[in-house]
């Protein structure tokens, strides 16, 4: 149990909270969206599957690429601004226009027209949307360097992002709801104009109001101009070694791969069980029924869990917090065996408390200890501090493990039989599909738990290293 008081200087107030929150808000709300337009490439713009498959794809390449790089900037910066603030300002204009720009397509257009305008604007907007999300995730690592209150910002700034997954699964009946838009490719465009605006708004408050590290304690930033382009790749790679070498840091992100990506690669099988074992196949029965599993499960996370999460790490140790926490999911994704039930759909919600434990508890605790461990790389390797490269290292994991659990789900689909064509599947395709959306994430969240058993950076060591950097700094 806690026994350390958080300084007045480490706490961070409410105000400065909320704005980081509207950040992740804005971190969730647009990929969020962008997931579920995507659906609509198919039906609104008749795009084929197989180029909608690249046009999922191959931009998660480009954005692989694009995060290390500009982890490394903003942690070399040197701007009277700060080093993350003017990017993320900047970042959420762009991430906002480039969105609704992006989705500006017409389905009178040839295929290959919108599918290269749809390419290349991804990438463009990618790189907006780096720039912002990037060096947010570094500065909310350097916004206090307290154990425990840095539990409380990433739990108060998830309760705030999962607002967005509250949102994101009702844009599928807003846009097909011929009330409202006359077609489908109209909806996508004008709602797209309205979530990029909104992620424009929301994006602009960290930088705003979120205070950033004193750059006055910052040495040894590399120098970033284009006559050192050479030597500053050289100490892009340098950095990204020394964060691979941090055994604490690895394990965090063996985690969340684990947890995270067997969580995705199952996502869309409570729909498809939803559709086709509770109601038969029969879409219009199924009607909201998913979209509202979804939004119980993002409310539950955000009003419930991730209160009791943080009280969990401040109590128990965030280690132990992810152990419990990840433990209680297991449990919760067996339940849905009797939740999923065709005679009372009301069940559905019965393991939502239990089985978002995992979810909940990751990012909130991941991105807590991800801020230890910046302190541990800089009392190993000194400075300059590389919140950015980690945060980018962190995110970039979660992302290719994203795209390799779509590619797995759909290979997990293919072997249960699953055949997208039928009215009604099999029963043993039913009967196997609800056993890998239990086991599978079940699996996973269990190696998750072998990975962090041995985590050691507890409360009493991140307190040490805190102390030795303050003195190291000549900090009052």
């Amino acid at each position: 149990m806690s026994t350390y008081a958080t300084p007045v200087k480490d706490r961070v107030p409410i105000g400065q909270k909320a704005a980081f929150g509207a950040g992740h808000l804005v971190n969730n709300l647009l990929p969020g969206s962008l997931g579920v337009f995507s659906f609509f490439l198919l039906t609104a713009f008749g795009m084929d599957p197989f180029l909608a498959g690249l046009l999922g794809g191959l931009p998660r390449f480009f954005d692989a690429i694009t995060d290390p790089i500009m982890g490394y900037i903003s942690d070399n910066t040197k701007s009277r601004f700060g080093r993350r603030k003017p990017y993320i300002f900047v970042g959420a204009i762009l991430s906002g226009i480039l969105f609704a720009v992006l989705w500006q397509l017409n389905p009178e257009n040839s295929q290959m027209y919108n599918f290269w305008y749809f390419l290349i604007f991804s990438m463009v907007y990618l790189i907006g949307n780096t720039m912002f999300s990037t060096p947010l995730i570094g500065l909310g690592y350097e916004m206090t360097f307290d154990y425990n209150e840095r539990t409380r910002l990433m739990g108060f700034s998830q309760t705030l992002g999962q607002v967005a997954w509250m949102i994101v699964p009702w844009f599928w009946v807003i846009i097909a709801n011929p009330n409202l838009f006359e077609t489908q490719a109209i909806g996508v465009r004008n709602l797209s104009i309205i979530v990029g605006a909104a992620c424009m708004i929301l994006g602009m408050m960290p930088a705003l109001f979120c205070k950033e590290i004193d750059q006055a304690n910052l040495t040894n930033r590399d120098d970033l101009t284009l006559k050192n382009i050479a030597r500053n790749f050289k100490g892009l790679i340098r950095s990204m070694k020394q964060v691979f070498k941090n055994v604490p840091f690895v394990r965090l992100c063996g985690a969340t791969f684990l947890v995270f990506n067997g969580f995705q690669m199952v996502a869309s099988f409570s729909y498809f069980i939803m559709v086709f074992y509770m109601f038969n196949g029969d879409y219009g029965a199924a009607g909201t029924w998913p979209a509202w599993f979804s939004t119980v499960s993002a409310l539950a996370t955000a009003f419930l869990i991730i209160p009791v999460i943080t009280w969990m790490s401040n109590h128990w140790g965030k280690r132990n917090a992810f152990i419990i926490s990840t433990a209680i999911s297991i449990v919760g994704y067996g339940l849905k065996w009797w939740g999923f039930n065709p005679a009372n759909p009301w069940m559905i919600f019965m393991p939502i408390p239990l089985m978002v434990f995992g979810i909940g508890g990751l990012f909130t605790l991941m991105m807590s200890m991800t801020a230890d461990v910046c302190d541990l790389d800089e009392l190993t390797n000194g400075m300059p501090r590389k919140e950015g490269t980690f945060g980018a290292i962190y995110w970039w994991m979660v992302k290719l493990g994203q795209g390799l659990a779509l590619v797995l789900g759909g290979l997990v689909l293919k072997l249960v039989g699953f055949d997208q064509n039928a009215a009604q599947q099999t029963a043993e395709t039913i009967t196997n599909l609800r056993l890998a959306d239990i086991t599978i994430p079940a699996l996973t969240a269990g190696l998750a738990i072998i990975v962090m058993w041995k985590y050691d950076m507890t409360e009493q060591k991140a307190k040490a290293i805190k102390e030795e950097l303050v003195r190291r700094r000549g900090e009052l």
